[in-house]
């Protein structure tokens, strides 16, 4: 064995291997000075944000990795389970960062007056790896809320910038996703004329709702009109999945993102979830949906807990704080064509029977001549 190598395995210490050193001492409360003793909260301020800007980083290693296997013409399918596994772990993640926000609510509004004034104009909103988990994720710019009248990347480097349109534009996971769908073998239906089923499946649906509202005997008149209105039928709701055409009128509109071809992937695999080929993907789906929904919820908690401290006070940084807060967890949605896609499923008893052949394209058949 040479000494390059020798070294490799050379013994480490824990403290070393982790550089603690530089970690524990990354924690200089602004309030202590000679004249005055630190505010005592202000340590548990640092420690809590230090920790989620840890987390982010672990999170963008997860976000990217995945990205990279799915930014391929063709997607090795073992791929979707190991991009499963690190999707999980972002979720995991995201449950933990909104657990954090309980510990920060352990602090109460007076002890954060203590200490609020030294962190002048100091922002959250100036999280740069917190900017790029939204474009990692694929959060589009024009839907964005402004801060303060300033473009969201406005207090990064022109390299920051520079990274983050790249990653909006060219390389993030909603992008992948689409693509993925859009060149998924589920499209391929051979002589089964899927959309001819399903709009036969819906409109039975539709008629047997109908004729269980007007048979209702504990709704008013207006109440079943009302309701009748609600439910829909093949010339509202699902006539975007019917028609590509509605389809891109949406998408022109701004009401929808994803292409007709990776929105029709994505019912198919949602309504044919069973299917043993579609099961990882249906799992990889709702990972998506979990993260968006997980991310929303940090977003109206960190509002929730601005309210609790600041009430009315604008944010350090100069946003309006919890009015802010509370608009992008309103507002800042990814995946929400994924959440849609639960308006265009219907009843396992109305879905259209697969041909045998596609049943076997989907399963793990194999011949006993194989």
């Amino acid at each position: 064995m040479n000494k390059d190598s020798n070294q490799k395995y050379a013994t480490v210490h824990y403290k070393n291997y982790l550089h603690l050193d530089k970690i524990l001492d990354a924690q200089h409360l602004r309030s202590a000075s000679p004249d005055n003793s630190a505010a005592h909260e202000e340590m548990l301020f640092i420690i809590v944000h230090q920790s989620y800007e840890i987390w982010f980083k672990q999170i963008i290693h997860e976000l990217e990795s995945v990205i990279d296997l799915f930014d391929n013409h063709k997607v090795d399918e073992r791929n979707i389970g190991t991009s499963i596994a690190r999707l999980n772990r972002v979720i995991e993640i995201f449950q933990l960062l909104i657990e954090h926000i309980r510990i920060m609510e352990t602090m109460t509004p007076l002890d954060f007056l203590d200490f609020r004034s030294y962190l002048f104009p100091a922002s959250g909103f100036q999280s740069f790896q917190f900017r790029k988990i939204e474009n990692l994720l694929g959060l589009p710019e024009k839907e964005r809320i402004t801060y303060g009248g300033h473009h969201y990347a406005a207090f990064f480097s022109e390299e920051e910038q520079k990274e983050l349109h790249h990653i909006a534009i060219y390389k993030n996971l909603f992008l992948a996703i689409e693509n993925w769908l859009e060149r998924t073998p589920f499209l391929k239906f051979g002589d089964f004329k899927f959309l001819e089923y399903y709009k036969a499946s819906v409109e039975r649906m539709v008629a047997k709702e109908e004729t269980a509202i007007k048979a209702s005997d504990y709704l008013t008149a207006q109440q079943k009109q009302m309701r009748l209105k609600m439910m829909g039928n093949t010339d509202t709701y699902f006539e975007s999945i019917l028609d590509p055409i509605v389809h891109q009128q949406l998408v022109q509109e701004g009401k929808q993102r994803l292409s007709y071809d990776a929105t029709l992937a994505a019912l198919m695999i949602n309504l044919y979830n069973e299917e043993p080929i579609l099961q990882l993907p249906y799992r990889f789906l709702i990972c998506l949906v979990d993260i968006d929904e997980l991310l929303t919820t940090w977003r109206y908690r960190h509002a929730q807990m601005v309210r609790r401290m600041l009430g009315r006070k604008i944010g350090t940084g100069g946003s309006s704080g919890h009015d802010y807060l509370h608009h992008t967890a309103v507002k800042h949605h990814i995946f929400t064509d994924l959440h849609h896609i639960s308006t265009l499923l219907i009843p396992r008893s109305e879905l259209p029977e697969l041909p045998q052949q596609l049943k076997q394209q989907l399963g793990f058949y194999y011949s006993n001549n194989a």
